[in-house]
Parts: C-alpha cells; structure tokens; sequence
C-alpha cells in the first residue's frame, strides 16, 4: 500500500466521461472529493442534453468541458488525456459518471501504477469469478469472448476488457493523448498498449449496478456491438507499433 504522502506528491487527474448523468454526476463528484481531495477532478461532458454540466460545475470541485455534440467515449477520454498531457499529470484516472465504480476501491488501481509494477492497471469485475458480478447471459457471453481473443493478440488473458475504471502512468498519458481509440476504445486499447510493448496489469474491484439514468449499450445492440468490438481488436493487432517497446531499447 503506497502512503498517501506520496500518493499526494503526483498531480493525478480523475477523467470522468459524461453522457446524461444527472441523475449521479454530483454524488461520484461529492465521494471522490471526500476521500481523495488532493485529487483533481475533470468531467467531460459528451454534449449531454440534460443537466449534467450544470450540476457537475455547481459542485465547485469539478473542473467541466463540455463536447458540442455527443462523440463517443472514445473521444471524451482522449479529450481527458489531451487535458491531462497539457497540464503536465503524472497519473490519470478514468472513472465513469454513472455510480457503478466505488471510490474505495480507487487505491487497487492507482497505486500499483505510482508503484511502477504496470503503465496501466484495470479494475475488474471478473478477476475472482465472472458470474459474481450480476449482468446478462448475452454480456458475460461477450466478456469471455473478448478475453480469449486478448490472448489470442497479445497473449494476455484481461477478464474485463470493458471496464472503463483504470490507471495510467505519465508515458501512456503522452501517448493515448495522441493514439485513444475513438470507436470502441476500451478493448481496443488493451490490444494496442499491448502490441506497444506496455505493461498492463488487472486487479479485481468491487462496483455497483449503475446508480441512475440507462447505458449507452443496450441488450438489444449487444450482437452488433460485440461485432464491432472484435472487428476493432482484430484491427488494433494488424497496426504497426507506434513506439519502439521498452524491451527492445
């Protein structure tokens, strides 16, 4: 465990993608602050149509900016990691805006990148055993198919290659403020960190169902996403590295 002496000695920026989360954004903004209040908070509103920017700005705590339309995860995040490589961050963090990530569990994560041990860690919720996180047959279907193909492309088997809470390190702030994938980055940025020679690490924590408001994916698109997503993988593989990997120095 890292004392939070040093902990609190790096510039770490928590990037929370937005879409339509009034329902929740004031509380994740409330209980980060509380327990991480030398942390600094930027929420990138994906050009909701509600009152998420709002809400997150009258906190006080958050800094906001707000997309003119609705882009897409990916480039909501790759606008955290351009903010963050601007302002000179050394540890980012993604965290959704919808409730589900719990706050103490953010340590698991974080540390072990300041630590050195991995350039990005994910916190996930099937390291200890997929079925005891409560989801639909259809997307543990997806969860365990996206992680034989992991294996199959970087030979590293990532239980949750979904999950939107993770830590980076200040190189791969550098380097996903220029590459993030924008489509459907989350699995496919596994692959090209992989392929880069960066190490990844994953670590199980606890989340809740989503606290309010719906997801962007419904069940009903489930097949059609999963389509995608592989497609997304298979072509993250066939690109050339974009860096030269540690080992190879």
């Amino acid at each position: 465990m890292i004392k939070s002496e040093k902990r609190d000695s790096l510039k770490v920026l928590i990037i929370i993608p937005a879409y339509n989360e009034e329902d929740n954004i004031v509380g994740v903004i409330h209980e980060i602050h509380e327990d991480f209040p030398n942390f600094y908070i930027l929420v990138i509103n994906d050009g909701s149509i509600d009152n998420t920017s709002e809400l997150a700005r009258s906190t006080g705590l958050a800094r906001v900016i707000d997309l003119p339309v609705n882009m897409g995860i990916g480039a909501a995040v790759q606008t955290g990691f351009k903010y963050a490589h601007k302002n000179g961050y050394d540890i980012t963090l993604q965290f959704d805006g919808d409730g589900q990530h719990m706050v103490k569990e953010i340590s698991k994560i974080v540390d072990p990148v300041i630590q050195g041990d991995v350039d990005m860690m994910i916190g996930s919720r099937f390291v200890q055993n997929l079925e005891s996180y409560k989801s639909q047959p259809v997307r543990r279907l997806g969860i365990k198919i996206f992680n034989f193909i992991s294996y199959l492309l970087i030979r590293q088997r990532i239980k949750d290659q979904t999950s939107g809470f993770r830590a980076f390190n200040k190189e791969l702030i550098g380097f996903l403020a220029k590459y993030y994938p924008v489509d459907y980055p989350e699995p496919e940025v596994i692959i090209l960190l992989g392929k880069n020679g960066f190490k990844i690490g994953e670590v199980f924590t606890q989340m809740r169902e989503r606290q309010g408001g719906a997801s962007s994916i419904p069940l009903s698109r489930g097949p059609f996403y999963m389509t995608k997503v592989l497609l997304a993988m298979f072509m993250a593989a066939l690109r050339e590295k974009r860096i030269k990997p540690k080992s190879d120095v």
